[in-house]
């Protein structure tokens, strides 16, 4: 086997508050051998989602925190140049949760590692959204949300790699799509390039208002990705059995104790009459991983999913590509751009 030198991004100490350049260091190191029913990959692009900041705090959730002085955990696209198993070969493309880093070796039974068929697509979009993120939007909305055509769908984050899917299908299912988003260029893209009837920018002062003269017939799904303020000016919007998926609270991401910070189950459950509202994730249905992926590629294929990414270039863009990223200072997927293919 080739020499493979890999760097990695570590985490060197639990953030307090925004993540800091001291919070993570960069380790090198020479590849070891493959053993039998390994495989080598090379990480092409590297996905940066919100939920990695709560899991960099050391608190237990639906999922262990990160390890310190272990690789930053993340999900990956890349191409496989070496290879000891049966089920995979050099050259497939794969997914993987391999983290931050350039190189990773894994065994070919590891949990969610899947291999994808770009055919003409960038493997990039792995990572977006026919990847984590569009499976979550779409999965989110339809088995959570459950619209029905005709109704108001509101969606947070709109512009990100989870709302901008949840918009978009909205609308294929028939529904009203209004967008809450962080400025007039991100609601000008939902609305134009996405297709939403409305996006409301909640950097403009007047979101109560604002949101209520875009959902006249009141709110029948709100896909939940921000929490705070943005929950708030929802609440008394919903109608009488509105569903409410959650995916997450990014406002609140940064809280130096998040137990602490008001969550959107605190806003909705004290309504008079609370909507349906649950936290899910997206492993819930693992089971139609290959399906729902394959769909988002095909509509990706057709011009019907329309996508927008923001890339950082190299694994030293990591980390103040994800502090952009939780201050909304991104269009679209965030991405950081680790090897050439």
């Amino acid at each position: 086997m080739p020499e493979y030198q890999n760097r990695a991004v570590v985490l060197a100490r639990r953030p307090v508050g925004e993540v800091r350049d001291e919070d993570f260091r960069i380790e090198t190191e020479i590849m070891r051998e493959l053993r039998p029913g390994e495989i080598l990959i090379q990480v092409l692009w590297l996905s940066l989602d919100p939920y990695m900041r709560p899991k960099m705090n050391d608190v237990e959730s639906y999922m262990p925190p990160m390890e310190l002085d272990k690789v930053a955990q993340g999900e990956n696209v890349g191409r496989i140049v070496e290879s000891r198993s049966e089920k995979f070969a050099v050259g497939d493309y794969v997914t993987s949760f391999t983290g931050w880093q350039q190189y990773a070796i894994v065994s070919d039974a590891t949990p969610m590692l899947y291999k994808v068929e770009p055919a003409g697509l960038p493997p990039s979009v792995f990572l977006g959204p026919a990847g984590m993120p569009g499976r979550t939007g779409y999965l989110g909305l339809t088995r959570v949300g459950n619209p029905k055509s005709g109704e108001t769908v509101v969606v947070s984050a709109a512009s990100g790699a989870v709302g901008s899917v949840v918009g978009q299908v909205a609308k294929m299912l028939g529904c009203r799509a209004v967008g809450i988003a962080g400025g007039e260029a991100k609601c000008r893209y939902a609305v134009d390039e996405l297709g939403m009837d409305a996006c409301i920018d909640y950097k403009a002062g007047n979101l109560a208002a604002d949101l209520a003269a875009a959902c006249p017939d009141g709110i029948d799904v709100y896909f939940e990705n921000v929490g705070g303020d943005v929950s708030r000016a929802v609440a008394p919007l919903l109608n009488a059995g509105s569903r409410v998926p959650i995916c997450g609270y990014i406002s609140q991401y940064n809280a130096t104790d998040l137990a602490s910070a008001e969550s959107p189950f605190e806003v909705f459950g004290a309504l008079p009459t609370p909507p349906e509202h649950r936290f899910f994730l997206v492993f819930e249905w693992n089971d139609e991983h290959a399906e729902t992926t394959q769909r988002l590629a095909d509509w990706i294929k057709s011009g019907q999913l329309k996508y927008r990414e923001s890339v950082a270039v190299g694994l030293d863009a990591a980390v103040a590509a994800f502090r952009g990223m939780l201050r909304g200072e991104n269009f679209g997927k965030q991405l950081v751009k680790v090897s050439d293919d």
